[in-house]
Parts: structure tokens; sequence; C-alpha cells
């Protein structure tokens, strides 16, 4: 019953920010029960917002126009459509879409799908800033320990990846409360928007000496599919450069502010390396987001308060 109140609850918020950018993790509720999903959206309405891929975009990822039917959700840029086994999805940054699609290309996770990536009909990721994926069916769940179990198998996977040049340049919300959650740079915070929480909680920072930063998935709270017996599948891949415990920390944060979590989730990895600090630069990173979010909400920080009492205890 509590999950059902906080999935109501944070929907209704979800809906609100919906023009936000599409990395709005940090006010977004656990996805529901869908028919299928692709790179994070749920397909279990429609809506028509936003302008449909042109149709040069449909015939170069060999889609007809007339297949295609939009997808609810958002990807920063507007809606994604579906045509077939086809989802086609606006992209803000092509030079990101052009890195990840070439990634997961390649990637293989023991046990878990991935929504893999299309290249058009000439072998481009990336066409007049749309791209495309193949349709991948399931549902999010509030199964928390098993996404963090899923998040350490797919980084495993992702260890070797080389450091992309364009996370230097990223200047988003979510870039900017990632430096600022491991004191890399000092953006000026809300105060009452999470600001003064950031501020008491930064001073208790130490050093992760051992921790080893790799490209992580950064946003899997939501983002891990449950579908039958099928293995789970890992959508809309947003990359960090940071260490695995963070990434695992993030989610223990999300699922414990907005997919309610019970609180001994955030005992249950305490045997990941630098577990507390982890854990505090996660909700910093959360914190710092919402302070700079311009729709962040009263309503959404509560969420982020309840982590922070019980991260307060662990540092």
């Amino acid at each position: 019953m509590r999950a059902m109140l906080w999935t109501t609850l944070w929907t209704t918020l979800r809906e609100t920010l919906r023009a936000t950018p599409r990395r709005a993790a940090a006010f977004r509720a656990p996805k529901g029960p869908t028919e299928g999903m692709t790179e994070g959206v749920a397909c279990s309405a429609v809506t028509t917002d936003g302008p449909a891929p042109p149709q040069h975009v449909c015939a170069a990822f060999g889609v007809g126009a007339e297949q295609l039917r939009p997808l609810s959700g958002d990807a920063g840029t507007g809606p994604l459509w579906r045509a077939g086994e086809v989802v086609l999805k606006p992209v803000p940054s092509p030079a990101e879409a052009a890195w990840v699609a070439q990634t997961l290309d390649a990637l293989r996770v023991d046990g878990v799908r991935l929504a893999r990536p299309l290249r058009s009909s000439d072998g481009r990721w990336v066409v007049a800033g749309w791209s495309a994926a193949r349709y991948v069916a399931g549902r999010s769940e509030p199964r928390h320990d098993e996404v963090v179990a899923v998040s350490l198998r797919l980084h495993r996977a992702t260890a070797h990846l080389p450091q992309p040049r364009f996370l230097a340049n990223r200047c988003d919300v979510w870039a900017l409360a990632d430096r600022a959650a491991w004191g890399e740079e000092q953006p000026a915070l809300d105060e009452a928007g999470g600001g003064a929480q950031f501020r008491e909680l930064a001073a208790a920072r130490r050093p992760v000496n051992g921790l080893r930063p790799q490209i992580v998935h950064g946003d899997l709270f939501g983002n891990v599919l449950f579908a039958g017996n099928a293995p789970p599948a890992v959508i809309d891949f947003n990359p960090y450069w940071r260490p695995p415990e963070w990434a695992a920390a993030v989610i223990v944060v999300d699922a414990l502010a907005w997919g309610g979590g019970d609180d001994n989730l955030i005992n249950r990895w305490a045997e990941l390396a630098q577990w507390p600090q982890s854990l505090l630069r996660a909700l910093l990173f959360r914190l710092a987001a919402h302070a700079l979010h311009p729709r962040s909400t009263p309503e959404s920080l509560v969420g982020l308060d309840r982590v922070a009492k019980l991260v307060r205890q662990l540092v």
C-alpha cells in the first residue's frame, strides 16, 4: 500500500514536470505497469505533443511514417514514436547519442537485456537529431535490490570503457549537480530547494580512497524493466564517469525517496566499498539537482529529507 501511495504521488509530479529535460529522474516516480517500454518511456498511453519524425528520418531507419504512433513520455525535446519494433527518439546531443548507441551496440552483459540501437540505412546512429532503438518489453517494478544487482552486473561489463570527451563539456542541471556532489564545482543552490541540506551534508564528505571511476549508468531507478521470466532490461543509458558504488547508491537514494523502499535497504548493500560516502554523494547529487531545477517543488523534496535522516546516521 505504501509503495502504491508513493507511485500515485510521484506520477502526478512527473506529469507536471513532463516538459523538463529527460534526465528528470530526481522528480520522477517509478514507472507503473505498461504494455512495453523502450528507452525509458511507457507505452500505455499516447500523447500528441511535439513533432513526429520527418519522413526522411523514418525512411533512413526503415520505417513508414504511416506506422508511427506517439508513446507517452518525453525525451527532453519531444515524445518518442514507435513504428512496429522500432522506436524513434529525438536527441538533444548527437555526440552523446552516437556514443551511447555505439557503446550499447557492442556491449554484452550476462543476464541483462539491452535496448539495442539501430543504424540508419547509411550507417549513422543519429539522423537529423533522431536516433532509433529496438522496442523492449517490460515494466518498472519496486524490486529495488534486484535493480542494484543489475547495476553491479552492468558496470562490471562497462569497466573497460574509456571516458568520452563529451562528459567534460556537459553543463545541464544533472551534470552541474554531479560535479557539485563531488566537490568539483560550486554552483549557486536555492536554499529552500535543497541547498541548505546540501551545505550541511557536504561537510560530512571524506576522501573515497579505493573507488575507481568508470562509465556508469547514473539513472537506473525506473530504468530497469522486468518481463516475466525474461532477464531484466536496462534502458535509457545516461553515462557518468563515477564509481559503480555511487551508481548503486543513487538507486538506493531514489528508491528510498520516491519508490517506497524500506529503511533497511540502505543497510543491505553495506558491503560495497565506501558505502556511507557513496550514499552521501548520491544524496548530494539529488539535492543539488533539486536545488538547481527550475521546476522542483517543496513536495518533491520530502523524499530526500527522509533519505537525509538515514544517511546522517551513517556519516
